[in-house]
């Protein structure tokens, strides 16, 4: 119990902070006068009295925080902090029902984008920036935000730090002081999230649409002030403008920091994943938009690869933007779209999936198996980025596939079992499992979650937490091990 009460004590203070992020959208609200701050000055008080008794209550089991600790405070945070972050969609959102409120919450803070939400359009601009504002915070992480900002973390950092930055983060990039890596992160993703606003607002956005789309896309996240997404704008400079800052968060942030710390491109050419990631992503756009001209789909090449690219790289790079009803297009390609973001960005990013590190792994593994089936005495590697891997990494990698495919196809068939056909179950399952946001089917672009019933929004809400926390640091804390002294 002194465990829970010291944990607790440090979330406290975590909720604390980040109910001061509050304060944009009250200043938002009041600036444009649309009447949404009460919601969130009740939300503010409320989080800041509950958050303050509950500190000072467990002050005197204040102390350093170990390796179980950290690991325990990334998933209370995650489980606890979108119950703050609803409060503010309850009050000012009409007949918002609690697990709508709570799933949408769970998508923003896990920069997911699906929403159960309709008539963006015309909700309060505040509510719509507070629901990207969340995928901002949430992308990088607000643990690390809180070891940015919050020292008193001590020896617990460089262990909340590897708990909670998305993927196998590459040791290498991290400096000796876990805080001012944390720190550099944060810079960079402010800098490129301010670099957007610019660019979004200088060709044809508001000012304030242009931050909003701006935390959304920085953070993969999705989320956007408007029923047709980005397609609501029909720019294709605002398109260009989205897939190069979606290329540049789907890559690694520990490969940015090291280049800015550099002043030099080389880690980005020394970096194992990125020549995969852009193949790929590059070889897909070509395919699905020849795959779409020689459908017919579309008569002309040019409007083909528009449309390829834009939405192959949102959805591939579990940004979840759409220019158009994807969902429509010949099967094949909504298909091949949904695979993609099940491993395309970066370890070390701000998307989903299992990340393109444990894909090459996985893939060099099957070859090594391969060679050893038609030469058994011959000795192979897999290498990554010119290292040999360790076979207790691929061991690692291998368990986390195996558990990856396994959670696919048990979200998948709890919701087939609750009453959704099987396009609707898989694509759903998939999306809110890689934190992509829109699938097929029932929750395609041109709908959304709210057209599932409360147990189906609970199970996305959950499958979305497991995925962001890359499945094993939530099952280490339900595992009775963990709890034993």
């Amino acid at each position: 119990m002194d465990r829970l009460l010291a944990v607790l004590h440090t979330f406290s203070r975590i909720a604390l902070v980040f109910g001061l992020t509050l304060l944009l959208p009250i200043g938002v609200s009041l600036w444009i006068g649309d009447g949404a701050y009460v919601a969130f000055d009740e939300a503010l008080l409320g989080t800041l009295a509950v958050g303050g008794i509950a500190m000072m209550a467990t002050q005197r089991f204040r102390r350093e925080l170990r390796a179980n600790d950290g690991v325990l405070l990334v998933v209370m945070c995650w489980l606890l902090l979108p119950a703050i972050a609803c409060v503010p969609l309850l009050l000012g959102v009409p007949g918002l029902h609690v697990s709508d409120a709570y799933f949408e919450a769970v998508s923003g803070l896990t920069a997911t984008g699906a929403t159960a939400l309709s008539g963006l359009d015309r909700l309060p601009p505040s509510i719509n920036l507070w629901r990207t504002e969340l995928h901002w915070i949430g992308g990088l992480g607000i643990i690390v935000l809180a070891v940015a900002i919050l020292p008193m973390l001590g020896v617990g950092g460089r262990q909340l730090m590897k708990a909670e930055v998305p993927g196998p983060v590459k040791e290498a990039g991290i400096t000796p002081r876990v805080t001012e890596t944390a720190k550099g992160f944060w810079i960079i993703y402010i800098v490129l999230t301010a670099l957007c606003t610019l660019a979004y607002g200088l060709f044809g956005m508001s000012w304030l649409d242009a931050l909003t789309h701006a935390f959304s896309t920085v953070a993969l996240g999705g989320f956007s002030s408007h029923d047709a997404s980005l397609g609501f704008f029909n720019s294709p400079a605002l398109e260009a403008i989205t897939i190069v800052f979606a290329l540049i968060s789907g890559m690694s942030y520990v490969t940015h920091f090291a280049a800015l710390s550099g002043r030099s491109f080389l880690p980005y050419w020394r970096d194992g994943e990125v020549p995969f990631y852009l193949g790929v992503l590059g070889a897909s756009v070509l395919l699905i938009a020849g795959y779409l001209w020689h459908e017919n789909y579309y008569t002309e090449f040019p409007t083909a690869l528009r449309h390829a690219a834009f939405n192959t790289v949102s959805v591939a790079t579990t940004l979840g933007y759409a220019s158009t009803d994807y969902s429509k297009w010949p099967f094949f390609a909504p298909l091949w779209m949904l695979f993609l973001c099940s491993f395309v960005t970066c370890s070390g990013s701000t998307g989903g999936g299992i990340k393109m590190m444990r894909a090459i792994v996985l893939y060099k593994q099957v070859f090594r198996e391969i060679t050893h089936a038609m030469h058994p005495n011959a000795t192979t590697y897999v290498k990554f980025g010119g290292t040999i891997v360790s076979n207790k990494i691929i061991l690692a990698v291998l368990g986390f596939g195996f558990l990856y495919m396994a959670s696919t196809i048990l979200f998948t068939l709890v919701l087939a079992a609750s009453g959704l056909d099987i396009v609707s179950s898989f694509s759903a399952a998939v999306a809110c499992f890689n934190n992509t946001g829109p699938g097929l089917g029932l929750v395609g672009p041109d709908s959304n979650y709210g057209v599932f019933n409360d147990f189906q929004v609970w199970v996305c809400s959950f499958a979305m937490l497991l995925g962001r926390l890359e499945i094993f640091t939530l099952l280490v804390v339900l595992t009775p091990a963990f709890w034993r002294k």
